[in-house]
């Protein structure tokens, strides 16, 4: 019997581009920066190669070289040697990230900058929120903190803000907080789902951020759960946050496509360090070719992502761009 559909007919190589399903540019990248304390440090982070630490004063000649390439979005991370037990620091308007943003933006006013909304950087505990005396981090207490945070970046011109801290009702709480002083326009990038993943190592030692004591399990995602993961979603999405995020991002593909089933506003994927980690190692060995970085971001984006965070964005943009170093 003559075989009517043949899938082969269009995958022929002139033909290939014609019928893509997925495609993403570099538009849907966004690149994590490291920002840290004292002046002219440009330092390799020995966990993530190819990744710095800037000081403030150094910062603008990465952006510069971002721009050149084509990618208009950033990330900041701050890591600050003032730390306290209620992270301080992470909402002092002189702070590192404070003093980036307005940095950043003297010269590079377009930029999308987007700051992170967490204490873990700040805290001499390590913990993302205010902590009892066994530990534990006390949820409601945290949200007052979160919120000047969040309040003090605004005010510096962040143009999104992305609460990584997964605490009960912080994107309510910050929301009204922005809105009771003006701020009804800044976007609210929700860390939705964000595991407790051993995908993290290497972001934890780049960021100084690690627990000193126990571990974040009270208030990261169970990686074995995935319907808890669109509960989540439609929290933050009932208290006004404007982006949802899954957070690590490969071995959640299945989390992405819920949240991009399930919710009709743009859903952001980070790719984290682990990640980018594991597959650097197996390029740079020889092990894989390099065209396994653009197949795991195209998997993200097919899953249902309209963002991506990922430490390969640089590389990306050069072999879009055709450039070999």
């Amino acid at each position: 019997m003559e075989q009517l559909r043949r899938p082969r007919r269009l995958r022929q190589d002139n033909l290939r581009n014609l019928v893509k399903e997925t495609e993403f540019s570099l538009d849907n990248l966004v690149f994590p920066l490291f920002v840290i304390d004292g002046k002219n440090i440009k330092k390799e982070i020995k966990s993530l190669p190819g990744h710095y630490h800037f000081s403030v004063d150094c910062i603008n000649d990465e952006i510069a070289s971002l721009n050149y390439l084509g990618l208009n979005s950033v990330i900041l991370f701050g890591i600050s040697h003032k730390k306290d037990a209620f992270g301080q620091e992470a909402y002092n308007d002189n702070g590192i990230i404070q003093r980036a943003i307005r940095e950043i933006k003297k010269e590079f006013s377009e930029l999308i900058v987007i700051t992170d909304i967490c204490l873990c950087e700040y805290t001499n505990h390590g913990h993302c929120g205010i902590i009892d005396d066994s530990g534990y981090v006390k949820n409601d207490e945290t949200l007052n903190y979160l919120g000047k945070i969040a309040l003090s970046h605004a005010r510096a011109g962040a143009d999104i803000l992305a609460p990584s801290d997964m605490m009960d009702g912080r994107i309510g709480y910050i929301r009204k907080v922005l809105d009771d002083e003006g701020f009804i326009n800044i976007p609210i990038m929700a860390y939705s789902a964000k595991y407790a993943s051993n995908f993290y190592g290497p972001f934890r030692e780049a960021a100084e951020s690690a627990p000193f004591k126990g571990n974040r399990k009270s208030y990261q995602m169970d990686y074995r759960n995935g319907r808890e993961a669109v509960v989540e979603g439609e929290l933050d999405f009932a208290q006004g946050a404007d982006i949802l995020m899954v957070k690590p991002a490969l071995a959640y593909l299945d989390i992405i496509k819920r949240y991009s089933n399930n919710f009709n506003i743009p859903i952001a994927a980070y790719s984290v360090s682990g990640e980018y980690v594991m597959l650097k190692m197996a390029v740079d060995s020889g092990v894989m070719d390099k065209g396994v970085i653009l197949e795991t971001i195209t998997a993200i984006k097919r899953a249902g992502a309209n963002i991506i965070i990922t430490y390969f964005a640089k590389e990306i943009a050069k072999m879009l761009k055709g450039i070999d170093n």
